[in-house]
């Protein structure tokens, strides 16, 4: 009998151990955008009763990511299906912090932008744990919640939302002098709440400090600067002459010129 339950137990182990195994390499094919196959184990590794509610979290980013990417509504409805279900007592630190971030993404989906950047701000500070480029990202999820979340209100509470941004974007900054999320949406809240000086103070040192990202700052360039030219130097000179298209002119050819002796 004794050698019944040993070789049970030794079953259970090894099985409970293949569909660990399954889940960690679903999590890696969705980390790589592989989501079919990593929807594939994380389905076989739910057969495993032990590790169905960490599989849930995996499906339901699944899902997030394809309706993200297709907008269909059963995608969001599985997402949804799976996150609410999980039971997070099942989860390690790393996983209720993933399990969040979902729940975020799919208030965010909903059009629930002020409950899904408070979401995004619960655990913007632990997603550090899951890397650099998973706390950027949900820095940059919170910030395009609030400014959505902005642009839905009165046109006089929008400062307010955009100064909250900007207070933790700054702190963002501190933390990180080549945060793509950070440098991009502090010229964007400036903009927001009608500091337009402001706007172009931080595009400028952004512009600069985009040595610190790990592309040279490539990406965060890009944004900095189709923000400015389609946006922030138009309003700008707006404000001075709504006539004078000359004064548009000026403000891009200086600008030009900032980046020029800015660039490498």
């Amino acid at each position: 009998m004794r050698l019944l339950l040993l070789a049970a137990a030794l079953i259970l182990a090894s099985a409970q151990a293949a569909a660990a195994d399954q889940l960690a390499e679903a999590r890696r094919l969705y980390n790589l955008q592989q989501y079919d196959e990593a929807e594939r184990l994380a389905r076989a590794a739910a057969e495993n009763v032990a590790l169905i509610d960490r599989a849930r979290v995996v499906l339901g980013r699944i899902h997030l990511e394809r309706y993200r990417r297709s907008a269909e509504p059963d995608d969001l409805a599985a997402a949804r299906t799976a996150l609410r279900a999980t039971d997070t007592r099942a989860l390690d630190d790393r996983e209720r912090i993933e399990l969040t971030i979902g729940l975020g993404e799919a208030l965010y989906f909903e059009d629930r932008f002020g409950a899904a950047a408070e979401m995004f701000e619960g655990v913007m500070d632990a997603a550090a744990m899951l890397g650099p480029l998973a706390h950027e990202r949900v820095v940059d999820w919170w910030a395009t919640a609030l400014d959505r979340l902005a642009l839905s209100r009165p046109v006089a509470e929008r400062p307010a939302i955009y100064e909250r941004m900007c207070v933790r974007m700054a702190r963002e900054i501190e933390r990180d002098p080549g945060s793509l999320p950070a440098g991009y949406w502090l010229v964007a809240a400036a903009r927001g709440k009608g500091d337009l000086d402001l706007a172009f103070d931080n595009a400028a040192a952004g512009w600069v400090r985009a040595i610190h990202a790990r592309d040279r700052g490539i990406a965060l360039r890009a944004d900095i600067d189709r923000l400015m030219v389609q946006a922030v130097l138009p309003e700008r000179a707006a404000r001075l002459s709504a006539r004078d298209t000359t004064v548009l002119s000026g403000m891009i050819a200086e600008w030009d010129a900032f980046k020029e002796r800015w660039s490498r």
